[in-house]
């Protein structure tokens, strides 16, 4: 049997719920210190390290001149893009758009009748830099990544976005990527990644620009590359592998649960699949039903390892239970297969995002609804959310006093100040007071 449904109310079920609760990690300690490695050797040696790095685990024969995609193989993308594929790319386009234009913010001012103003300024960051996986190799390109990453940065006004994605073995990159990345408006594509791209977007290099923002998904050197460079510019989140989290009452269908479950895990063996449901019937046949579809599946292999090693099937007592079940794991993507979904959805307290009934499988979040799918995993959907317009925006505060103002709070200002024992707080009003 893959997966061994197991009751919540047994030891061995509260264990394994237990074990959900804590699941962040970091790197291991030789990640970590490899990933600290490149990005010394990167701010050091600039373009050189970069090159390196690349010709020791992506193409071997890339060069400078190379790195950058040129106007000619951005050109030369659209007509090896079959329509089919570029309508689709523009559907999803079109609908990450409309999605986004809603989380616009604007600057906003505030007035008192002794003629302060104080507000926020809204302002787009300078310049984004997107990381993009290479896709095995440049085979499965991973053109979803640059909508959702790319289209919040557009609309939030950033000037300058700047795309990274490791080449193919030829030193090409899939003509899918540079066709997604210009309809987004991206026209900076370097041939690099893991985390010597990283450190490049980060520090800058001879030929790549250091940005103020990097986001995108990648592999465990790359989310350990945006921890350790985080601070010295803004990341969108320290990302672990793909999770669903089900459930499902006794009218779910255990096919369409078996196929959420294996649509995460077949991106990683370190996926993480779990389906909390009331129906003993239900967790049964949806374990039947991962033994049926497995052997249809392109990534098999790497499905079965994650459904093997990390698949949880529950049964719980109610959906109630589930849904407290649920809170407390906080996960990326959370399905309710229950009757009346949009009844319990305000018993929702932690998830990255919610899909509502039997027709809203999660891959219709991956691709075309709207919402973006970079979302917080690993617990963290308990203090994090999407990637979104906010990502790429910074506000600075303003404040403007008359005097007449200023005079009125004066006093207060100085009694703060002396308090704190900052008396040259305190002077710089006095000394506007005339007193000193």
């Amino acid at each position: 049997m893959i997966i061994k449904p197991i009751k919540a109310t047994t030891d061995a079920g509260k264990a394994i719920l237990a074990g959900l609760y804590n699941r962040f990690q970091l790197a291991d300690p030789k990640c970590q210190e490899i990933v600290a490695d490149i990005l010394d050797n990167v701010q050091r040696r600039g373009d050189e390290a970069v090159l390196e790095y690349s010709r020791k685990f992506d193409s071997p024969e890339m060069t400078l001149a190379a790195m950058k995609a040129s106007q000619a193989e951005m050109d030369a993308a659209y007509g090896l893009v079959d329509d089919e594929i570029l309508g689709s790319i523009r559907l999803a386009k079109e609908r990450i758009f409309a999605f986004h234009e809603r989380e616009k913010e604007d600057s906003w001012m505030m007035t008192r009748k002794d003629g302060t103003i104080t507000g926020r300024m809204v302002q787009p960051v300078a310049s984004a830099g997107l990381y993009v996986p290479g896709g095995q190799g440049g085979k499965t390109p991973l053109v979803s990544s640059v909508l959702m990453n790319g289209i919040p940065a557009v609309i939030a006004g950033v000037k300058k976005m700047v795309m990274v994605t490791p080449p193919s073995a030829d030193g090409s990159v899939n003509p899918a990527l540079l066709v997604a990345a210009q309809e987004v408006g991206i026209s900076e594509v370097y041939k690099i990644g893991s985390a010597w791209a990283i450190a490049a977007l980060a520090f800058g290099t001879e030929s790549v620009p250091r940005v103020d923002v990097i986001v995108g998904p990648g592999n465990q050197f790359v989310a350990e590359a945006k921890r350790q460079i985080m601070g010295r510019v803004r990341i969108d989140m320290i990302a672990g592998p793909s999770e669903v989290l089900i459930i499902a009452d006794a009218n779910a269908t255990p096919a369409h649960c078996a196929a959420d479950m294996l649509a995460q895990a077949e991106h990683d063996p370190q996926a993480l699949a779990i389906l909390l449901t009331t129906s003993a019937e239900v967790a049964e046949g949806t374990v039947r039903e991962l033994e049926r579809q497995l052997p249809l599946l392109s990534r098999e292999d790497i499905a079965r390892k994650s459904l093997v090693d990390r698949g949880v099937i529950v049964v719980c007592e109610s959906v109630d239970e589930c849904i407290g079940f649920a809170n407390d794991i906080a996960i990326e993507h959370l399905e309710l297969m229950v009757a009346e979904p949009f009844l319990r959805l305000g018993q929702i307290e932690h998830a990255g995002a919610i899909f509502l009934g039997d027709y809203s499988p999660e891959a219709c979040g991956d691709y075309v609804a709207g919402p973006n799918h970079v979302l917080p995993t690993m617990g963290t959907a308990r203090i994090s959310s999407a990637l979104g317009v906010e990502t790429f925006l910074k506000k600075a505060s303003i404040i403007a006093y008359s005097k007449e103002a200023f005079m009125a709070d004066a006093e207060h200002i100085q009694r703060l100040a002396n308090l704190e024992g900052l008396s040259a707080h305190a002077r710089s009003v006095a000394v506007r007071l005339g007193k000193e």
